[in-house]
C-alpha cells in the first residue's frame, strides 16, 4: 500500500533549483533511506514531506489527501520529524520535552497517566531515562539528540522521519538507534525515512533508496541488499571498492571522481 505519494515535485530557493520534477512513492512499512551529497535536496525533501515547505510545482499526497489540505495537527498525528540539529533555548527538562509530544499528539486531555507512561517508554527506548530530569541545555549534543528521537517516539505516529538522525551519537548508540528504527518497523509497521550520510550502516537497515545527486539526477532503488559500488561512485563523485557483511553490501571509498577532482 503507498502512503506517501511524491507526484513530478520542484523546489527552489530563489533561482537555485534544488529539485527538479521527483517522483517517488512511499509503501506502508517501508525503510526508505534518502542519500546523496550535500546540496542535492535531501533536508529539503524531508521538509517538503513534513508539510514544512511547499513545492513550487507539483503535489504531495499523504495517504492520497493532498498535503497542504492537512491542517497541523492532522499531519502531526501522521508523521513525526527529527531534524538534523536542534538547539534548547529554553531551559526545559528531558522529560518535559518529549512530553510535549503528546501535546502535539492532538489529544484533547494533556498530561494524562497514559500520556507519561508513552513518554517513559520513549525515554527508555533512547537510552535518555537516566537524565530525564536534566535540562536540555546540560546535554552533549548526542544526549539531545537521543532525546529529539525519543520525543519523535513518543508522538506514536505511523511515520518517522529522521534527518541524519546519529551524526553527533557514539557508535554503540548509533547502532542502537537503528536496531530500534527496524523494530518499530518489524514491530510496529512503522514507515521510516531517514537522511543519512553513512552510506555502510544505513545499507544494514534500510529496504529501499531514494538516490540524490548535486547536478539534480535522482535514482529509486528497492533493494535491501544495499547499494553497488558503481551507484555510489556516481551519485557521491568517488572511487571506491565494495564488498559484503553479514548479507549486505560495504562500500570503502578510495579517491574522489574525475569530475570532483578536475582531472
Amino acid at each position: 500500500m503507498t502512503l506517501i505519494d511524491v507526484k513530478k515535485v520542484s523546489f527552489a530557493y530563489g533561482r537555485r533549483a534544488v529539485l527538479k520534477g521527483l517522483a517517488l512513492s512511499v509503501r506502508q512499512n517501508d525503510f526508505l533511506a534518502i542519500v546523496g551529497p550535500n546540496g542535492s535536496g535531501k533536508t529539503t525533501l524531508l521538509n517538503l514531506l513534513a508539510g514544512l515547505l511547499r513545492p513550487r510545482s507539483g503535489r504531495i499526497l499523504v495517504e492520497g489527501k493532498p498535503i497542504q489540505r492537512y491542517r497541523r495537527a492532522e499531519l502531526a498525528a501522521v508523521m513525526a520529524m527529527v531534524r538534523q540539529s536542534t538547539m534548547p533555548t529554553f531551559g526545559f527538562t528531558v522529560r518535559q520535552t518529549v512530553l510535549m509530544a503528546r501535546y502535539m499528539a492532538g489529544g484533547k486531555l494533556f498530561e494524562t497517566q497514559q500520556d507519561y507512561e508513552i513518554v517513559d517508554r520513549a525515554l527508555e527506548m533512547t537510552d535518555t531515562q537516566r537524565f530525564a530530569e536534566r535540562p536540555l541545555t546540560a546535554l552533549s549534543g548526542g544526549e539531545r539528540q537521543r532525546v529529539f528521537i525519543a520525543r519523535a517516539l513518543a508522538q506514536q505516529t505511523p511515520v518517522l522521519l529522521l534527518d541524519e538522525p546519529t551524526s553527533h551519537l557514539d557508535l554503540k548508540h548509533q547502532i542502537r538507534i537503528f536496531e530500534l528504527l527496524k523494530a518499530l518497523r518489524r514491530d510496529e509497521g512503522k514507515t521510516i525515512i531517514v537522511v543519512s550520510h553513512d552510506i555502510n550502516l544505513i545499507q544494514h537497515y534500510a529496504e529501499s533508496y531514494l538516490l540524490l545527486a548535486a547536478d539534480g539526477r535522482t535514482e529509486y532503488r528497492d533493494e535491501e541488499t544495499g547499494l553497488d559500488a558503481a551507484t555510489i561512485e556516481s551519485f557521491f563523485e568517488v572511487s571506491g571498492v565494495e564488498g559484503t557483511l553479514a548479507g549486505r553490501r560495504v562500500f570503502v571509498p578510495t579517491g574522489v571522481g574525475e569530475k570532483q577532482s578536475g582531472q
